[in-house]
C-alpha cells in the first residue's frame, strides 16, 4: 500500500539531529520557557520576515489566543462577528466560538478552496470585526484582495496558517500578511513537530506582549498574574525538534511541488477534477485535493490498487452537530466540495514509482 504520509520515514531522515536536539534538552535540565524556545520563535519570525513569535501548545490555542487577546485590548467584544471559510476544518470555527464571538460562513471559491473576496465583501455587516482566512490545503488565500477589504471597513485579519508554512507571494509568506496568524506544527504538518504544537506570529508588539501572557497563566512575573490567562506552552523538546526540522523545510516544500507538477502534468482522467494553483510559490502543497462526483467509487478503486487516501473534510463545520444552532444554513459551494474531495499520497520522500503508480491508478478510474 501507497501510504497517504510516511511521517516514520520523514523523520528518520534527520533522525540523528532530532535525536540530538532532544539529548540536548534533556541533558539541560530546563523543559519549559528556555532557550530553545527563544531559539526556535526567533528562527521561524525570521522565516516568515514578522517581528515576533509566539509558540504556544497547538494550532487552536494560537487562534483562539489570538482573538482572546484581542478583546483584552478592547479591538473586539462578545457578539461581533468573524468572517471565516464555510469550508475550512472546525479548528478555525472553535476559536471564534470559544470566545463568544459569532462565525459567519462565507462561501470558498469553487476552484482554488480558499475564502471568496467578493462573497467576503457582502457578508460585512455592522457587526463585523475580523476576517479569518484559511490558506487551505497549502495554498495562499487571495490576501491582497482580502487585506483591500480590511483596510477599507478597518477590520482585523487574523490568518489560519495551519496548512502553508513557507507559502508565499511577491516575497511575502503566509503569516506575514494578517495583523497576526496562527501556525500549527502537528506531525503531520509541512513544519511538524513530534507531538502537538502551535505558534503565533505578528509584526505587533502590543499583541505580543498579552499573548505572552495569555499562554503563561496571565502573568509577566511569577506569582503576580495581571490577565485570566491559560497555559499554553510550546515547550522545549517541541521547540527544539522544530528548530531542526524548520532547516529542511524549503527543501522538501520543493519536493512537494514537484510531486504536485507531475500529478498535474500527468493525470489525464477527465473524471477526477485536479486542483488549481494560483501562483506556485503560493503553494506549498500540505495536501493534493482532487474532485470526484463519484468519490466513494473512486476510493474503492484507488484501494485495489493499493493507494491510500483520506478526506479532508467530510462534513463542513456547519453541518456538524456541534453548531446545530447552524445545520439549516445553506452553502452549497461548500456542501459540495465537502462531498466531492479526496486528498492523494503526497510528501517529500514519496519514490518516483509510487508518483508513478498513483497516476496510473487515478487515469485506470
Amino acid at each position: 500500500m501507497i501510504p497517504f504520509l510516511d511521517l516514520k520515514g520523514l523523520n528518520q531522515k534527520i533522525s540523528l539531529e532530532l535525536k540530538e536536539a532532544c539529548n540536548r534538552v534533556i541533558d539541560s535540565g530546563w523543559y519549559i520557557d528556555g532557550k530553545e524556545l527563544d531559539t526556535f520563535e526567533q528562527k521561524f519570525a525570521n522565516y516568515c520576515g514578522v517581528k515576533h513569535v509566539i509558540g504556544v501548545a497547538n494550532g487552536l490555542d494560537a487562534l483562539t489566543l489570538t482573538l482572546r487577546a484581542w478583546k483584552e485590548l478592547g479591538k473586539i467584544v462578545d457578539g461581533d462577528e468573524v468572517i471565516v471559510p464555510a469550508n475550512t476544518y472546525i479548528a478555525s470555527v472553535l476559536a471564534i466560538t470559544e470566545n463568544k464571538l459569532k462565525p459567519v460562513f462565507v462561501e470558498p471559491d469553487d476552484k482554488t478552496f480558499n475564502l471568496d473576496p467578493q462573497k467576503t465583501r457582502q457578508a460585512i455587516t455592522h457587526k463585523t470585526k475580523a476576517i479569518l482566512p484559511v490558506h487551505l490545503y497549502g495554498q495562499l488565500a487571495a490576501m491582497p484582495e482580502i487585506l483591500n477589504i480590511a483596510n477599507e471597513f478597518n477590520l482585523l485579519v487574523l490568518e489560519d496558517s495551519a496548512q502553508a508554512h513557507g507559502a508565499s507571494l511577491d516575497g511575502r509568506k503566509a503569516g506575514n500578511w494578517g495583523d497576526a496568524s496562527g501556525f500549527s506544527f502537528y506531525p503531520g504538518k509541512n513544519l511538524g513537530a513530534l507531538g502537538d504544537a502551535g505558534a503565533i506570529s505578528t509584526n505587533s508588539d502590543e499583541l505580543a506582549d498579552v499573548l505572552k501572557q495569555l499562554r503563561n497563566y496571565g502573568s509577566k512575573v511569577k506569582y503576580k498574574n495581571d490577565l485570566k490567562g491559560v497555559n499554553s506552552r510550546l515547550d522545549e523538546i517541541q521547540a527544539a525538534m522544530l528548530s531542526v526540522k524548520l532547516k529542511y523545510l524549503d527543501l522538501q516544500t520543493e519536493e512537494r511541488r514537484k510531486v504536485a507538477r507531475f500529478y498535474l502534468k500527468n493525470v489525464s482522467n477527465h473524471k477526477i477534477e485536479l486542483p488549481q494553483v494560483i501562483r506556485d510559490e503560493s503553494h506549498v502543497w500540505h495536501l493534493f485535493v482532487i474532485r470526484s462526483t463519484n468519490r466513494e467509487d473512486l476510493i474503492k478503486h484507488l484501494n485495489s490498487k493499493n493507494v491510500q487516501t483520506l478526506i479532508h473534510y467530510p462534513f463542513p463545520p456547519h453541518k456538524q452537530r456541534a453548531y446545530r444552532e447552524h445545520n439549516d444554513i445553506s452553502l452549497p459551494i461548500t456542501e459540495k466540495i465537502h462531498e466531492q474531495v479526496l486528498s492523494i499520497p503526497i510528501s517529500p520522500i514519496i519514490s518516483d514509482s509510487e508518483m508513478a503508480a498513483v497516476v496510473n491508478a487515478l487515469n485506470s478510474y
